[in-house]
């Protein structure tokens, strides 16, 4: 299985609203500079992530995008088929190797449906990167520096 560029970008950045969003929205310019990622490119992807429901745009001063489902609800298989519209090509050679190979994707399917954004939330490295990133109260970003207005998530476990 081949991700695409954009499905990893969209990965990280509904990750960076299932962190630091909450139910506030997350400016692009913002996801734009924290995951290094070009503000057309984010657009472009938040474009098909807002047609396909993942996520909310609210306009305005203070605005930007939130997800419409708690990080729970979210696979991460479902975001890379939005983003890669389910046309990856299939493989090229013997029968026996197209065999192989579409039965690893499936297993892969199966993996990448069960594992969602919260998942990742609650890993060990993604929490102390956090509580660095929180330290004094405000989210501080480790790309650009910039303090953030709102208040840092909570960092305890959620299950």
């Amino acid at each position: 299985m081949r991700l695409s560029t954009k499905s990893r970008y969209a990965v990280s950045a509904l990750l960076h609203l299932a962190i630091h969003g909450g139910r506030q929205p997350v400016p692009l310019a913002e996801i734009s500079v924290c995951q290094g990622i070009s503000v057309s490119y984010v657009d472009q992807i938040f474009t098909r992530l807002r047609r396909a429901g993942l996520v909310q745009g609210i306009p305005g001063p203070g605005g930007g995008y939130r997800l419409t489902r708690d990080p729970e609800d979210l696979a991460i298989g479902e975001i890379i088929r939005v983003m890669d519209n389910d046309s990856r090509g299939g493989p090229r050679g013997s029968a026996l190797t197209r065999a192989l190979w579409a039965h690893l994707s499936t297993r892969l399917d199966d993996y990448l449906d069960r594992l969602s954004l919260a998942d990742f939330v609650e890993r060990p490295q993604i929490r102390e990167t956090l509580a660095r990133q929180y330290q004094g109260g405000r989210w501080r970003c480790e790309v650009c520096g910039a303090l953030a207005e709102r208040s840092a998530p909570a960092l305890e476990s959620r299950r």
